[in-house]
């Protein structure tokens, strides 16, 4: 997912360049708005933590772009070394977030953490699909 920050900062095409050029392929993707229930959904295993509120109102406050991104088995895993570590002071150069993102809170992108988690999280956003 290409969140707020980057589709506000126009940095929506670098980033699908970025996922492309390593072979990997996007078989689905979507710009809009979430919707309280998705966000929701989608942050549900940080639901009670003091952050929780900040989580929805950032995802929620402007459009983002879901994607699904195919390939191997461990697509999932090249999508997260892409993407870098979440905090971008810590993330490495050549990463989406170790060159572009500059706040762990605002931090451009939104990968899965396994293919568990994927299925879950487009089962979210393409429920009709």
């Amino acid at each position: 997912m290409c969140k707020p920050d980057a589709v506000e900062r126009g940095l929506v095409g670098e980033i699908i360049r970025r996922i492309e050029i390593t072979g990997l392929k996007f078989s689905r993707i979507e710009m809009r708005v979430v919707d309280e229930a998705t966000a929701k959904a989608h942050y549900a295993e940080h639901e009670g933590k003091s952050f929780f509120g900040e989580l929805i109102e950032f995802i929620t406050r402007s459009p983002v772009v879901v994607c699904e991104v195919t390939g191997p088995e461990n697509t999932w895993e090249i999508v997260r070394k892409i993407m870098g570590s979440t905090n971008p002071a810590s993330a490495a150069p050549g990463t989406i977030r170790g060159d572009l993102a500059n706040s762990i809170s605002a931090n451009l992108v939104h990968g899965s953490d396994s293919a568990e988690s994927a299925a879950r999280e487009l089962a979210n956003f393409f429920p009709s699909r």
